[in-house]
């Protein structure tokens, strides 16, 4: 029986995991490397590897809850799986994207501008979907009936 109040909210804590640690990264601990760190060279390297380490989390993250989104236990939050697949896989997209496709020419520093820009909104979409599929998974949990656990 506790195993299936963990799937039924395994969704819920992924989406959390995901939205978060895209946060704390992107928001507090690459800013405070640049601003802590001697050179941004140095900021910039450890960022990178930082980064990579959030493609994992993310790419984790995501494929976790979409095979948790196959099972019946999710009942009252199956109006919103469809929706979140879509968000889930294209943040995971953004970030194998961010990662593969715009990270090499950075750390190459190749038009620097214009592969950090990119990378910034790519990152920043990653983060807005994950968001959302955070909030719908939360706000259908909150809706599900009294005494079902999602």
């Amino acid at each position: 029986m506790a195993a299936q109040g963990a799937l039924r909210t395994l969704p819920l804590w992924l989406g959390a995991a995901w939205v978060m640690s895209l946060s704390t990264l992107g928001f507090l601990v690459v800013p405070m490397l640049f601003a802590n760190l001697p050179s941004p060279a140095i900021a910039g390297g450890m960022a990178a590897r930082l980064f990579a380490a959030q493609t994992v989390i993310s790419v984790l993250c995501v494929l976790v809850m979409l095979m948790t989104f196959r099972s019946e236990k999710l009942a009252p939050v199956a109006t919103v799986i469809p929706s979140c697949t879509v968000l889930a896989l294209a943040g995971a997209m953004l970030a194998l994207l961010v990662e593969f496709g715009v990270s090499p020419h950075i750390v190459a520093r190749d038009n620097l501008a214009l592969w950090h820009g990119l990378g910034t909104v790519m990152y920043f979409s990653q983060w807005v979907c994950a968001l959302m599929v955070f909030g719908k998974l939360a706000n259908a949990a909150n809706a599900s009936p009294v005494g079902v656990n999602v």
